[in-house]
């Protein structure tokens, strides 16, 4: 049986500076996720599916042309959330201290915009439009479909952090990347872009 809801005891994160390739996306501060598995009480009634937790190995997005290779990725060394190196700039890096996705709460999947070079795999992220498909295939073989409910930019410093992360009431999913005008130095892009999507479906292997 798939874990029921449970809301993390203490939650803040911030979307913090980037730079030009758009690392250090998201800062944790009191962070408490919980558990990945198991316990816990039965799930609430639902119209919508549950699984149980499997890490994600990879993307698709087919109406923005994405599919990129998903690995996980955990905090950098100044407490954001690492994001795929430079010469892995076309995969994408799921959270690993957060559910996986299908789970009950929010996969959080984060990914460059561009780098020097040019455009990355989340580029056409603000493109997505509501009702867009993304699914993510899972280790266990088994892909989670999600639809897009909206696509929208934050300024870093207003980021709704309880609305982005503390949404435990069903499986969720939030792909992240940077946005807005460019301001450089430490701050990188003013805005993050952040598409919020619901589970809808399950297909298994």
């Amino acid at each position: 049986m798939a874990a029921g809801p449970r809301r993390p005891l203490a939650l803040l994160l911030v979307l913090a500076g980037a730079v030009a390739v758009c690392a250090g996306l998201v800062q944790a501060t009191g962070l408490t996720w919980p558990h990945l598995s198991g316990g816990g009480d039965p799930p609430p009634p639902r119209a919508f599916p549950v699984l149980e937790p499997s890490r994600p190995v990879k993307l698709s997005i087919p109406s923005i042309g994405v599919s990129a290779p998903v690995f996980g990725v955990g905090l950098a060394g100044d407490g954001t959330i690492a994001v795929p190196p430079v010469h892995r700039h076309h995969e994408v890096g799921w959270y690993v201290k957060g559910p996986t996705p299908g789970q009950f709460g929010p996969a959080i999947i984060v990914g460059h915009a561009d780098t020097r070079s040019g455009p990355s795999i989340f580029y056409r992220l603000p493109k997505l439009r509501p009702g867009a498909k993304v699914e993510v295939t899972r280790r266990d073989r088994s892909i989670a479909v999600f639809q897009v409910t909206s696509v929208e930019h934050f300024d870093k410093a207003k980021l709704p952090a309880e609305r982005v992360y503390d949404d435990y009431s069903r499986p969720g999913l939030r792909l992240i990347t940077c946005g807005g005008q460019w301001k450089g130095g430490g701050i990188g892009y003013a805005d993050n872009i952040v598409v919020f999507a619901t589970l809808v479906d399950a297909r298994e292997p």
